[in-house]
């Protein structure tokens, strides 16, 4: 189903202010590592917000999440402060691992693999 232009507009606020948000409390770097909001969905009655975190050289992916979700109500708290005059209802906030990065650096792996390999035939 597409996206409709409100969920993307409202996505597109809740990413600007939740990266505003993880700056703020000091969750943008977590153990050594790098944490991005990769993207925002928002489901077709905007009462849910699926955030998709991207985590670059984090040591304990696991120990990351289980941080951002120990934080989700002051996160969520900040939030509401910050979009209270542009939504009616503030959406439940789910946190989701965006393991593209991670795929994306296997894939390449792979790809050199096969090269050298190919090379080494020649």
């Amino acid at each position: 189903m597409e996206e409709g232009k409100r969920q993307r507009q409202v996505a597109g606020a809740l990413q600007q202010e939740l990266n505003e948000i993880f700056r703020h409390l000091n969750l943008s770097m977590i153990d050594g590592g790098m944490v991005s909001i990769s993207s925002v969905k928002v489901t077709p009655d905007l009462l849910e917000a699926r955030i998709y975190l991207s985590l670059f050289q984090v040591k304990d992916a696991a120990a990351a999440m289980k941080t951002i979700e120990s934080k989700a109500w002051e996160i969520k708290r900040e939030l509401v402060n910050r979009v209270k005059h542009q939504l009616r209802r503030i959406p439940v906030l789910q946190f989701y691992l965006d393991d593209t990065l991670d795929y994306v650096f296997k894939m390449e792996d792979i790809f050199k693999k096969i090269n050298d390999e190919k090379k080494g035939d020649s």
